[in-house]
């Protein structure tokens, strides 16, 4: 079922994606917003807007390839993928329906750096960074099987 051509297609394509999504905007476009555009609430809005993205094509995409893997995997295929894009997908949900909430709820009450914002923006940048890690897993372990 989840073997055929089709299948595998769909996977390096939501692989792509997610993956190439998250890389580009965590580790290049938000890195120049923030060099090129003087005022950093404006950078920080921009980018704000392009994680959110990047997320939910995390959870959409991630939801699908994390299905497959799982049915791969009650029919005896490796769990390890399977593993990763659930973790993947649990630190996507964290992000973006607990740590985004509560530094936009700090962003409206004005407190948009320091203490509990910075804590929090910690965080996330620590979750994206374990995210992106897990995916290069998931890349080269693809590479090996």
């Amino acid at each position: 079922m989840v073997e055929g051509r089709a299948a595998r297609a769909l996977e390096r394509l939501l692989q792509i994606v997610w993956f190439g999504s998250m890389w580009t905007v965590g580790y290049l476009v938000a890195p120049v917003l923030f060099s090129v555009i003087p005022d950093r609430v404006l950078a920080g809005l921009v980018a704000g807007h392009l994680f959110r993205a990047v997320a939910w094509i995390g959870l959409l995409g991630g939801g699908v390839l994390t299905l497959i893997e799982c049915l791969r995997w009650r029919a005896g295929g490796g769990r390890w993928r399977a593993l990763l894009l659930l973790s993947m997908l649990v630190l996507v949900a964290v992000g973006e329906f607990w740590l985004q909430p509560a530094m936009e709820a700090l962003k409206a009450a004005g407190v948009s750096s320091g203490g509990e914002f910075a804590r929090l923006h910690g965080i996330a940048a620590s979750i994206y960074l374990l995210q992106s890690l897990l995916a290069l897993g998931v890349v080269l372990g693809a590479r090996r099987s």
